[in-house]
């Protein structure tokens, strides 16, 4: 795909997706915005992570350029402000939150940014194309997500 049809694509996808949240805006809460607008970016966390980490377990062939942007676009949507997605009143049945979040705001705060950290090296190391050195820096940001899960998620 072409930079240029990836970037129509995105933007397109962008639309969409602010044409709907317009349209939802109309009868959501603020707080059921924030669930959604958090799971969002989980899907984008997950999809980035997993595609990568087909490569990283041989299952998926390693595409350097493929692979320093899953990384970039990962490391970007961690820049992402996911903390505004958990105000205190969205604790509710319908989420995968646990109360633990609210109740240790800071731990989980602190893992948030040690996920934007992560990140971004990986995204930093992917740049440069070397899988060996790629692969436990890719390790250990994804076992930075699964500590969120571990203590925050259902």
């Amino acid at each position: 795909m072409t930079d240029k049809l990836r970037a129509i694509l995105t933007l397109g996808g962008a639309l969409m997706v602010g044409a709907a949240a317009m349209q939802a805006q109309g009868g959501e809460s603020p707080t059921e915005r924030a669930i959604e607008y958090r799971r969002g970016m989980m899907e984008v966390f997950s999809w980035n992570l997993s595609t990568m980490g087909d490569v990283v377990k041989g299952e998926a062939p390693y595409d350097k350029a493929a692979f320093a942007r899953h990384a970039r676009d990962l490391a970007h949507a961690t820049d992402l402000d996911l903390l505004k997605g958990f105000p205190e009143d969205s604790v509710n049945d319908e989420s995968d939150a646990k109360d633990e979040i609210w109740l240790q705001w800071k731990e989980f705060a602190a893992k948030f940014r040690k996920l934007q950290e992560e990140s971004a090296k990986l995204a930093k190391i992917s740049a440069a194309g070397n899988l060996e050195k790629i692969k436990p820096q890719f390790k250990e940001t994804a076992e930075t997500c699964k500590a969120c899960h571990k203590d925050y998620r259902k």
